[in-house]
């Protein structure tokens, strides 16, 4: 097997479920492109983890009186069977409380990085909170991004997606008492980045970052690059493994890094390619953090980034119909799936609204599944429920034929990882499936002329071998019912997006249609 392309997605914090704006950021994206690189017969790895040592998981541990890890194990369990329901489908998610010697390498990595200096003590204000007695990083703090004046957490803007120092944050308060912050000075251990300036500028040059990214990349040299605290005097999260520094816990920007090169294994061959799904607002742990640690380690990686921006859910939307499981539980992984590439936020932010998912769910049942039941039922009356005895034609059909063949090229280019654009790739997807029905009721008609029998059998054959097709072509899309239709074709599941899909089941074969709509409920 060839050295894999490596693909990652944002670590989410295990301090709520997912809801349909995870599904439309990272994950069914990260899906697709690796559903149509093993198609074709790539080695891929995809990976991601929970981060479950994040500080919003204590706070809302201590907004409702429970413990952290059961925060974190709770939701870490529903998180991970969200992505099973909606089909997304890793290779490893590493579970920080769980798996084998995942603390250990994290602060193994973290001990070596202070032994060559990368990591380094620093003294700062950092804001403090006197009810609570504690201090406030991460999610404890609230306040105003000193960059851009959006609200902010301590440490990262998911606005602008600068980090602060926490001490430099505008009004800061508790997160869970509300009270305002005091500043106190605190030695904490920080990676500086100016040392890597050099490395990074060619690094960010080589790798084709989106605009916005790179706008962010360029003006974090400009500005002078930071330093950035990976260590804070807190009571969640694994132990810095550095003498001086004993009541601290590692900072989860850091860990969620580190967690992606233990989902790979790096000492192990490493991938030709990587490529990283993450929201804009998480854009400096993949474009920045995580860079570091690879050239910190003599590591150069070809790496390229699909960063999306917020799915926004509008006022006036109750929280309960936006959470993936009740979403999932009501249209189906088929439905949500392309919903949420259809209006996957692309340079600009886009508002979820319910009657768009409503009608992704119609254009698979007056479309899609409309045509499907229809040749179904016409194979059954006509064939006996059998594949025809004929060659795919009838009138049109060579028109059809170039058209599928021109649509096939704009999905492979639509679902490569150089031009990757899922929402185009569902586009051309619904213009072939309207093409097909347009053709099986114009040949439809076949039946009803007296002057040659059986006229109608090549048409029917060539609409199964569209379905065929389509069984391959849109998997990556909607691997449910594409399974389900090459399950009722009798023909291979994951098949690669290519012209030799095209081709029918054998003549004779028995169909085996599902009882229900093949894409979606």
């Amino acid at each position: 097997m060839s050295t894999p392309v490596w693909i990652t997605a944002t670590p989410p914090a295990t301090h709520g479920e997912l809801h349909i704006g995870h599904l439309a950021g990272p994950y069914v994206a990260a899906d697709v492109l690796t559903r149509y690189l093993r198609a074709e017969g790539e080695a891929v790895r995809f990976t991601t983890g929970t981060a479950d040592h994040a500080s919003s998981v204590e706070v809302r541990a201590l907004r409702h009186n429970r413990k952290p890890e059961e925060v974190a194990e709770g939701y870490r369990a529903a998180i991970t069977a969200d992505w099973l329901r909606s089909g997304v489908e890793f290779d490893h998610i590493v579970r920080p409380r769980r798996d084998k010697g995942y603390g250990r390498w994290v602060q193994d990595l973290f001990s070596r990085l202070f032994a060559q200096g990368v990591i380094a003590p620093r003294t700062r204000l950092l804001p403090y909170c006197e009810p609570c007695d504690r201090w406030l990083y991460g999610a404890h703090a609230t306040g105003s991004c000193p960059h851009c004046g959006a609200d902010s957490d301590g440490g990262m803007c998911h606005e602008c997606a600068r980090p602060n120092d926490g001490g430099d944050l505008v009004s800061a308060r508790c997160a869970v008492c509300d009270t305002p912050a005091v500043a106190r000075r605190c030695r904490r251990l920080y990676v500086p980045l100016e040392p890597f300036r050099d490395t990074l500028a060619e690094y960010w040059a080589t790798a084709g970052l989106p605009p916005r990214l790179a706008a962010l990349c360029e003006s974090l040299v400009e500005d002078g690059l930071p330093d950035i605290a990976v260590g804070h005097p807190a009571e969640w999260g694994l132990p810095v493994p550095v003498d001086g520094f004993p009541e601290h816990r590692i900072d989860g920007c850091f860990e969620a890094a580190a967690m992606h090169l233990f989902g790979y294994d790096t000492k192990g061959p490493l991938p030709r390619r990587a490529i990283h799904f993450c929201g804009f607002g998480h854009a400096f742990c993949h474009a920045v953090l995580l860079p570091v640690l690879l050239l910190a380690q003599d590591i150069k990686l070809p790496q390229d980034f699909n960063v999306n921006e917020s799915y926004v859910i509008e006022e006036g939307v109750q929280e309960g119909n936006v959470w993936a499981l009740d979403l999932l539980t009501e249209y189906g992984s088929d439905t949500l799936r392309r919903h949420v590439l259809q209006a996957r936020p692309l340079g600009r932010r886009t508002v979820f609204r319910r009657e768009r998912l409503a009608a992704a769910r119609r254009e698979l049942d007056e479309s899609w599944n409309s045509w499907l039941a229809r040749l179904f039922a016409s194979v059954r009356e006509e064939c006996g429920g059998r594949a025809p005895q004929a060659l795919p034609g009838g009138t049109g059909w060579e028109i059809l034929e170039r058209r599928l063949h021109r649509g096939v090229d704009d999905l492979r280019e639509a679902y490569g990882p150089d031009a990757f654009d899922p929402r185009r790739a569902v586009a051309v997807l619904d213009e072939m499936v309207r093409s097909v029905a347009d053709f099986g009721h114009v040949n439809a008609h076949e039946r009803c002329r007296p002057s040659t029998s059986c006229r109608h059998l090549p048409a029917l054959a060539a609409q199964l071998a569209v379905a065929s097709a389509l069984s391959a072509w849109a998997r990556p899309v909607m691997p449910e019912g594409a399974d389900r239709l090459a399950a009722a074709l009798h023909v291979e599941a994951g098949r690669p997006v290519d012209w030799h899909a095209l081709t029918g089941p054998l003549p004779g074969t028995r169909l085996a249609p599902p009882s229900g709509p093949v894409f979606g409920f």
